[in-house]
Order: C-alpha cells, then sequence, then structure tokens
C-alpha cells in the first residue's frame, strides 16, 4: 500500500502518467547531491577526463567498476560520442537521453548518468542497479511480526537499508544526509527525510543532537535514541524504534525523521506520540472497519494490562463491598487456605511471569517457547495446589501478561510491564485511591513530556480536533490524504483521497458490458 503513496502510475505509452521537473540536468545534479550516498566524480586518465553521477545504495559495485569504470580507464582514444560506449561497455541497458525527467527517474532507479562535458545536458544512462540486494531470507521482521503485508525489514548493513529506502521511494523528495558518530567506533549514521514535507525545524533538532553527542563506541541505533530524545528520566519511549520498511516510510510519508545507525537493523523515527506506539502496518492492509476494531482491542489490551491486577489487590485488600454477591463466593473460596495479602500474592505472581518471559527470551528459540507453555502450566498449576496464590487471580495475572503482548512496539511493552508494579503498591497502601493517585501522576508525566520538541500527548494535548482521525480508529484511505497538523508539515497533502475513490465512467461501462 506504501509503495503507492510514492510512485506514481506508469502506463506504456502514457506520458502523463511520467513525473515531470522543471529543473535542468545541472540543477538535478546539485539536488541529489544533498543526499550522502549520491557519488558525482570525474573518471579517465590524462587529458581524457569524464563526468559520472549514481546513488551509490542503488548500484551493483562491482559490475560499476568490473564492466564500467575500468572498461573507460583502459581506452586510450578519448570518447566524444555517447553513442561509442555502446560498443565500449558489456552492458545492454545503455541509453542517450536529454530529457531531465527521464535522467532524474533513471537516475533514482539505480542507472549512472555519464557525462562527456560538465555543462552537457546529454548524457548516457547505463544501468548497474543492484536487483538483488537486501532481498534475502535473513531480513524478515521478527520482532514485528505481521500475517498481512510485507515481511521485508532492515538489516545491520547500513548499505542495505539505504537500498531497500531508495527502492521504495523513487522520488527526489528523499534525502539522506550522513554524519559521523563515535569516537572510537566513527559509526555511520543516517538521517532520512523528505524534502518539501519535513519541517527542517526536526531535521535540525535531530542533526545538531547528533553532532553534540559524545560517545566512544555505538554499539546500536538505540544509545542514538539515548542522544535525540528530550527526556532521560522517563520510562516512556519518546521515539518510535523499527525495524519494518513498510512503518519507515509510511512514516516519512507523515513528514517525520529516521536516522539509521550502522550495525543496527533498526530505524529511530521521531518525532512520534503516545499514539503511534499502538498503531501497526498491518491496521492499514484490512478494512478499515476491522483494522479499527483490533486497534482498539489493542488500546483495550494496554489498559487490562496495567490496571486488571492493581483493582484486584484494592478490590480484595479494601473494597469487598464492589463484589457482586454471585462472584464474591467463588472469591473468597480461591483465597480460603492462601496465607499470603493480596499484594504479596500479586507480586509472586507477577515475578514468576517476567522470570518465564525472562528466560524464554534468552534460551533459542524452540527451547524457550516449550519454557514458556510447560512452565507455566506446571508453575502455575503447582502453586494453586500449594494454597499460595487463587486460581483467580492466577486466571487474572495470565491474561494480562497476554494482553501486554498485543503492543506492536517492544518498547512500548516493555513500559506497560514496568508500570503494573507501582500500580499495584499504589493499589496495596491506598485502594481504589491509590489507583487514581498514580493515574493523576502518569497523566502528569505523560503531560510534561516532548519528542523533538512536540508534546507527547498530541492530539488530545494541545487539543487537535482534526487529527483524531488516525489514533483510535483507522479511518478508510481516502479519509488518509491530508498529514498530521501537529507535524507541521511543509505540504499538507499526501494525495488525492477523493479522486482515489473515482472511476473512469468509460472503463466502468466496459466492465459492465463484460
Amino acid at each position: 500500500m506504501f509503495k503507492n503513496f510514492f510512485s506514481s502510475k506508469r502506463t506504456k505509452g502514457s506520458s502523463e502518467q511520467k513525473p515531470k521537473t522543471d529543473k535542468n540536468t545541472l540543477e538535478i545534479i546539485e539536488h541529489f547531491r544533498q543526499s550522502s550516498d549520491f557519488l558525482y566524480m570525474s573518471i579517465g586518465q590524462k587529458d581524457n577526463h569524464y563526468l559520472v553521477s549514481y546513488f551509490k545504495s542503488l548500484v551493483n559495485i562491482e559490475s560499476l567498476q568490473r564492466q564500467f569504470i575500468l572498461k573507460v580507464q583502459e581506452t586510450i582514444a578519448p570518447i566524444t560520442d555517447l553513442e561509442d560506449l555502446k560498443d565500449l561497455i558489456p552492458i545492454e541497458d545503455i541509453s542517450i537521453s536529454t530529457d531531465p525527467s527521464e535522467i532524474q527517474e533513471k537516475i533514482l532507479q539505480g542507472y549512472l548518468f555519464f557525462q562527456i562535458r560538465k555543462k552537457d545536458p546529454k548524457g548516457a544512462l547505463i544501468k548497474v542497479q543492484n536487483s538483488d540486494a537486501g532481498y534475502r531470507k535473513e531480513n524478515d521482521t521478527d520482532n514485528e511480526f505481521s500475517v498481512i503485508g510485507p515481511k521485508v525489514g532492515f538489516v545491520e548493513d547500513l548499505d542495505i537499508n539505504l537500498y531497500l529506502m531508495r527502492k521504495e521511494v523513487v522520488s527526489d523528495k528523499l534525502v539522506l544526509k550522513e554524519l559521523t558518530v563515535g569516537s572510537l567506533s566513527q559509526t555511520r549514521v543516517v538521517v532520512a527525510y523528505l524534502e518539501d514535507v519535513t519541517n527542517p525545524t526536526y531535521i535540525e533538532t535531530v542533526t545538531q543532537r547528533l553532532n553534540d553527542f559524545e560517545f566512544d563506541i555505538i554499539f546500536d541505533s538505540s544509545i542514538l535514541d539515548h542522544a535525540i530524545n528530550d527526556y532521560s528520566r522517563t520510562p516512556f519511549p519518546t521515539l518510535l524504534t523499527s525495524e519494518r520498511l513498510d512503518r519507515v516510510l509510511y512514516s516519512l510519508t507523515r513528514g517525520q525523521v529516521v536516522v539509521f545507525s550502522s550495525g543496527s537493523p533498526y530505524a529511530i523515527i521521531g518525532p512520534a506520540t503516545l499514539f503511534d506506539f499502538f498503531i501497526s502496518p498491518e491496521d492499514y492492509y484490512i478494512p478499515w472497519i476491522v483494522g479499527s476494531f483490533v486497534r482498539i482491542i489493542r488500546i483495550f489490551g494496554v489498559f487490562f494490562s496495567i490496571f486488571a491486577t492493581p483493582l484486584y489487590v484494592a478490590v480484595v485488600t479494601y473494597h469487598y463491598e464492589m463484589i457482586p454477591k454471585d462472584l464474591l463466593g467463588p472469591i473468597i473460596f480461591s483465597r480460603t487456605n492462601v496465607p499470603f495479602p493480596p499484594v504479596v500474592e500479586v507480586l509472586f505472581l507477577e515475578i514468576t511471569i517476567e522470570l518465564l518471559r525472562e528466560a524464554g527470551a534468552r534460551l533459542p528459540s524452540k527451547v524457550g517457547q516449550t519454557l514458556g507453555i510447560v512452565g507455566g502450566i506446571v508453575i502455575g498449576q503447582a502453586t494453586v495446589e500449594a494454597s499460595l496464590t487463587s486460581n483467580v487471580l492466577l486466571i487474572i495475572v495470565s491474561l494480562t501478561a497476554l494482553a501486554s503482548f498485543t503492543t506492536p512496539i517492544f518498547k512500548m511493552s516493555n513500559t506497560i510491564r514496568l508500570l503494573r508494579f507501582p500500580f499495584i503498591f499504589f493499589a496495596a497502601f491506598f485502594g481504589i485511591v491509590g489507583i487514581t493517585m498514580g493515574m493523576m501522576f502518569m497523566l502528569a508525566h505523560l503531560l510534561r513530556l516532548k519528542s523533538l520538541g512536540n508534546p507527547y500527548l498530541v492530539p488530545f494535548y494541545p487539543f487537535r480536533p482534526t487529527d483524531y482521525g488516525d489514533t483510535f480508529i483507522r479511518p478508510a484511505l481516502n479519509k488518509l490524504d491530508d498529514r498530521p497538523s501537529f507535524l507541521r508539515t511543509l505540504s499538507k497533502k499526501r494525495y488525492d483521497g477523493n479522486s482515489s475513490k473515482k472511476k473512469s465512467p468509460k472503463k466502468q461501462n466496459e466492465l459492465d458490458n463484460e
């Protein structure tokens, strides 16, 4: 779906569908030079020098050097006619063009642009693109899996990640700026954004914080997360972290900034809001009604995961009158032989669940799955039979653990797991009043948080009613044509939502006649 947001539909014999540009060849090359992965250099020998331009993240370097650069350097006679390249270079796809639109489009597709002279608008487009890089079995999205949609994820090789980006976003709007971070590691870091879309303030903020960050070795992009975010004393992640290509592309179209780091398969996305962490790319691959239902279930699961066990502690400890009569008997019977107060009972089970989760994550996949299933059944049954906990609480704790897994972003899932414990203590000391106090403290903390200077609770604070469409529900595609206003993008429209639903009357009649 996201690929359609970037590339226009192309059909044979239709010149109207090709992207047009008002720039000449020199202006196109100067524009491309803003990206660090674009190379513009001189090759040849003695007095025979020529100019070549290409995106190194899109071309096959081995083919470029062996089939092109080596052949040009071995040529003694100067190349005066571009048609001579077809006999000189052992590459089939070589075309001569003066059309700036065609030159721009093919360079973005991985073609090399060859010029005899710098100011010559005419050049040769030579196909040396790398069509296989990045598409391998090892770049599946293991930690952000979805049933529907592409399974392409990022890898530890930065050049492959940039290639995947360039292959999907065939547009001169995509700019990649490379920085070097780490006094010892000299790690390559790339800041990606869409020109004329992303607010320059966010780009400058990210670039400045990365340049000012002093660290010796950048092991993972998560370290850069600490350098970029606004607050370090918070359990809530203020920047999105994703290994999915489609999520990153969707974030770029909204006007967000993406940061890549060499040696890490995860991209950092900002500015982010609290609600971004509960949105999955899979929501946009299914009908919007079903996607909205799934998203609501996901958000409900978050609240249930945080407050279910604290409410059990509060009700059983202080508020027995709140329990219905039909349910009061089973709860009393289940706790008859339990020697511990509810808070100790809950903490015992919660810590046991966390131990099983950590052990399963550290062990090999097959062993970890077996441990999680068998360990949970055996320990749960044993604790109930030993009267260390009630079976009602065992069911509640199991459901809260299950609900925490519905969060698409792993960092937010960790935050939800942590938040349960302070709420349990609040409930143990003050009951329902304590839970209310905890909610007020959490809300006050969330109101203070910002992501790259952007409020964390937007569109609810500050109040942005026009941006409610893609929060709790997933609207139809024709309603997603506007970018969020709180991102203050330079271009508000992503595409024409009204025309996307229209059909040509002629084509519709042809379909009806068939």
